[in-house]
């Protein structure tokens, strides 16, 4: 590991150093002053060869900027405030310590320095100094997990408010955005229209064709709305298996009753080939409408449930029709 000794004085320097360099210490930096001690340090820091040093030797009476200076600063630096620093002092009286380990010290040498005692502290602060780097190690990797999970977690919700099949909203967007634009029509005292969409015998279409034809048809359906559907603010959901589902803030009824019989009209037109149809063998669509104004008595499930009761007597009325529900209560 690397050490550093910083001290005024040559001979002191040379000593420390042979000591260090007998016990098998090799790797030795040394440094006249405080400012130059704090410079290597730097240096090393913005380094990205350099090893950074594991611990520092530092002599207390120093000319210009003492020991106990130099330690207040290095350990206001946040990227070496980590390194134990080991003070060497001639004083050993309560006022010296106090000052020693409120500069940020972790240990004190007394000169003269006896060989025993300074490799014994040596050793306990290289120990530190080694539980710091892995304590440091730990939480790095946590920190980086952490990011990798916040970023999968991200994907995944991302993920979940798309239909991976259409790349239409999925369930979980629609109960989302429609709970949002619900609040927000409360709010401006605006109305909120629902259609819902239900593929007509869609379950006879996959017995005839198979699921990947059922698949290719939902992406078919889903970018005919695609190209219908325009208007910032409106959002379309595939809501089930063969339903789709489109919100529509604040758009007057007959607007909506106009889309809605666009929408079956352009599907009509795709002439999806579907021989269990009861119209000309092509896929139709059954629709329910909905238009609610969020107040005081009612909510967004009521208006889920027109919608969804209105799609419903559309298709057993015999499909392939349009119905608007007057009760979102």
């Amino acid at each position: 590991m690397s050490i550093l000794i910083v001290d005024d004085t040559p001979v002191n320097l040379m000593l420390l150093e042979e000591i260090l360099e007998q016990e098998g210490y090799d790797d030795i930096h040394c440094a006249r002053s405080g400012l130059e001690a704090l410079d290597l340090l730097a240096d090393m820091r913005d380094s990205k060869e350099q090893k950074m040093i594991d611990l520092v030797l530092l002599d207390v009476m120093m000319p210009g900027l003492d020991g106990i200076e130099t330690c207040r600063r290095l350990k206001a630096v946040k990227d070496l405030s980590h390194i134990p620093v080991i003070m060497v002092t001639v004083r050993d009286d309560d006022e010296a310590l106090e000052q020693a380990f409120n500069a940020g010290a972790i240990d004190y040498i007394v000169k003269p320095v006896k060989e025993v005692e300074l490799l014994a502290r040596v050793r306990s602060a290289l120990k530190l100094k080694e539980e710091i780097d892995r304590r440091v190690r730990r939480e790095k990797e946590l920190v980086e997990l952490t990011d990798q999970l916040d970023t999968i977690n991200k994907r995944l919700m991302g993920m979940a408010q798309v239909d991976n099949l259409t790349e239409l909203g999925s369930g979980r967007y629609f109960s989302r955005i429609l709970e949002k634009e619900w609040n927000r029509a409360r709010r401006e005292g605006l109305t909120i229209s629902l259609v819902m969409i239900d593929l007509d015998d869609f379950a006879s279409f996959n017995e005839l064709y198979g699921r990947e034809a059922g698949d290719n048809c939902l992406k078919k359906v889903a970018g005919i709305l695609n190209a219908i559907i325009k208007r910032a603010g409106d959002s379309i959901v595939r809501y089930g298996g063969d339903e789709f589902a489109i919100i529509l803030p604040n758009t007057p009824g007959d607007d909506v009753l106009a889309l809605a019989q666009e929408i079956q009209d352009r599907i009509e037109d795709a002439h999806l080939e579907h021989a269990g149809s009861k119209k000309n063998g092509i896929l139709t669509v059954s629709i329910g409408l909905a238009t609610a104004q969020p107040a005081k008595g009612n909510d967004v499930k009521g208006l889920i449930a027109a919608a969804d009761g209105a799609a419903y007597l559309a298709k057993n009325e015999g499909a392939n029709q349009i119905r608007v529900s007057l009760d979102c209560s």
